[in-house]
């Protein structure tokens, strides 16, 4: 889960910093004149209609996996708490072998 949460921040963090460029290009876009602000508008257009596309495509994607998960999740989770109980009865019996042999060493 922790690799999948930050997968997700990156490309979420990834999709900001796009929009950070597309802000600065913007500013610039501002400060030209004529035919080179045309350009610089046509292009930010370009580039938000980007955005806002890969923007569906990661929620899409963040919302199948998610569903995924959790319907994976819940077929498994009964499954790895029998498992749990194995293996804590498993420790207990291997604890109280030791403390057998412990106890017969020492008599």
């Amino acid at each position: 889960m922790t690799t999948k949460k930050s997968s997700f921040e990156e490309v979420e963090n990834l999709l900001q910093e796009i929009g950070h460029k597309i802000e600065e290009l913007i500013a610039k876009g501002a400060e030209a004149g004529g035919e080179a602000k045309v350009e610089v508008e046509k292009k930010v257009k370009e580039l938000r209609k980007d955005k806002e596309s890969l923007e569906k495509e990661f929620t899409k994607r963040r919302k199948d996996f998610e569903e995924k998960y959790q319907s994976r999740r819940e077929s498994i989770s009964p499954m790895l708490e029998k498992s749990k109980e194995h293996f804590k009865a498993g420790l207990k019996e291997l604890s109280d072998a030791m403390k057998t042999l412990f106890n017969n060493n020492q008599a």
